[in-house]
This record gives structure tokens, sequence and C-alpha cells, in this order.
């Protein structure tokens, strides 16, 4: 990180802030729509609507002298991502808003494992302890034998997993392709992917539902941008903590909008666990090695 980067923290926390609004409002977004389309489906049809975004990048796509191996890592990416975009439909629309902000908070946790055992990063003892703490948030948030642990629940433990996969995918890649190329090619094989998943069970949407969808992609997509502006302003051991007041906003709309319980034990869960990535994070920075990514960075 550049010192002029560097000496810019309150322009790094404010445009993080305005990500954490933008990724609200796609929460917010497709609880509202509900379950009637089925979530590969609504993936789908967000990511379709996104492929406009391409655009401006289609000449460095087209330029690009993408290799077989490339093409390959691309497209399994892709496959990841899909999946991971598929389960967190499903649970948004199943699970109360906050608990799907706080568990979405665990896939740095996992980079931070994959990390260790497919790209050999060195596992020290400081982050095995917050690797431990990010779990036992996530118990605290679940409570196996004193609640309900629905399907939504696990497509959200499981949509970590496969975000995660996505994510260490593209740090391979980040050291032979131009980020235009990566994420160009991510939009592009997401919505390959979820097309044999989509098609057999196609409901034919709404104007309001297709209304709602294209917001999702733009407000997503403006938010992926606007953290872009924020690590380019300040480290992100400065940006990380605000992304907890996702969590905080999560619980105010889903109890005043959506009329869900407030449950202190999500919010403390959720403090766990961004409390643990947080640690990561830093030493990381300590280190000058960038792995674990801010939890933002494996949303949809």
């Amino acid at each position: 990180m550049s010192s002029t980067a560097a000496s810019r923290p309150l322009v790094g926390i404010f445009w993080m802030f305005v990500t954490g609004v933008f990724f609200i409002m796609v929460t917010a977004l497709v609880k509202y729509m509900g379950p009637r389309l089925p979530a590969p489906e609504a993936a789908f049809i967000r990511y379709g609507l996104g492929l406009v975004f391409l655009i401006p990048s289609l000449g460095t796509i087209r330029s690009a002298q993408i290799t077989t191996r490339q093409w390959s890592l691309f497209g399994m990416r892709g496959l990841f991502h899909a999946g991971g975009v598929a389960l967190w439909f499903f649970a948004m629309t199943r699970i109360p808003i906050a608990e799907v902000t706080a568990m979405n908070y665990l896939a740095p946790i996992y980079v931070t494992v994959g990390a260790a055992i497919f790209l050999g990063e060195k596992l020290a003892m400081r982050r095995i302890f917050a690797v431990v703490m990010g779990l036992a948030g996530a118990a605290i948030i679940l409570r196996p034998g004193f609640r309900e642990v629905s399907l939504g629940h696990l497509a959200m433990l499981m949509a970590g997993f496969v975000f995660a996969g996505s994510y260490l995918i593209a740090k391979v890649l980040a050291d032979e392709a131009k980020p235009g190329v990566i994420v160009g090619m991510l939009s592009v094989f997401v919505t390959i992917g979820l097309a044999p998943l989509a098609i057999p069970v196609w409901i034919t949407p709404t104007w309001e539902e297709l209304a709602i969808l294209s917001a999702v992609a733009i407000f997503a997509t403006s938010g992926h941008y606007t953290m872009t502006l924020a690590f380019a302003a300040a480290p992100v051991t400065v940006t990380q903590p605000v992304t907890f007041l996702q969590l905080v906003w999560a619980t105010a709309l889903g109890a005043v909008a959506f009329a869900e319980p407030v449950d202190i034990w999500v919010i403390i869960g959720g403090f766990v666990i961004l409390a643990s990535v947080t640690f990561i994070t830093w030493r990381e920075a300590v280190l000058k090695r960038q792995i674990t990514p801010v939890s933002n960075a494996t949303k949809l």
C-alpha cells in the first residue's frame, strides 16, 4: 500500500461505508422479492442483467491472451461462484437478514484455511487461534441444540466454502491476468454456470421481479466499485472494521422492514467472527501479504 493511500484513512472509511450501504440494499431487495422465483433462476437473471456492465471492458477481454490453463481456472471459478450465489439467494429468502450478513463474514476464515491447504501458506499459531475464534462465532450464531438450524443456515455455511474456493482461484489468476479480465470472465462464467440450474426450475418472472433484480445488479456492481475505491484510499486493516456496520444495519432493517426479531446472539457471533477476520488481516498487513479478503470481496 502506498504512503499516499495510507494517508487517506477517512476517505477509505467513507467509501467502505458507502459499500456497506450498497450491499445492504442488495440484501434488502432480494429479501423483499421473496422466494417465488427459485434461487438459481433469480441468481441467473441477476448475473445475466449484470453482463451489461462488461461493455466497457470488452476491449480488454478481447485483447487478453488467455491460455488453456487460464480458461480452465476461469471456468472452475465460475462454477464455484455460481454455486455460492445460488446458495446465498436461497438463504436470503429463508433466514433473517442479520443472520445472512453475520454468516457471510465466515468466508475469509475459510479462505485462510484454504490458503494454507492449497496455496502452501503458513498457518501460524496466531492465525489458528483466529480461525478457531471465527468458527466459535459461527457456533454462537447457530447455537445447535438450542435452536433450529434450518436449510437456510446450512446454505450459508456452504456458500462460505464455495465463495472461498472462488477467491482462492482468483488469487492464482491475479498473478497471470489483468483485474478487468478476471472480473469480466467471472460474470460470464457465473452466468453460464447458473443456466443449467435455472432452466429446469424456470418460472416466468414478473416485471417487478425483473426490476428488482436489475437494481440488485446495479447495487452489487456499485458496491464492488466503491470497495475498490476504499482499498485504493486506505489499508484493508483500516476499512475492514467498518464492515461490522453492515450487521447493525441488517439487524435494524430486518426488524423495521421485515418484522424479524433482534437476536443479540447473532450480533455477538458476528462481532466475534469479524474480530477474528480483522486480526488475520492485520497480521497479513504486518507480514506485507494479502491472502485473506475483506468479507465483502466474496459477495455476489
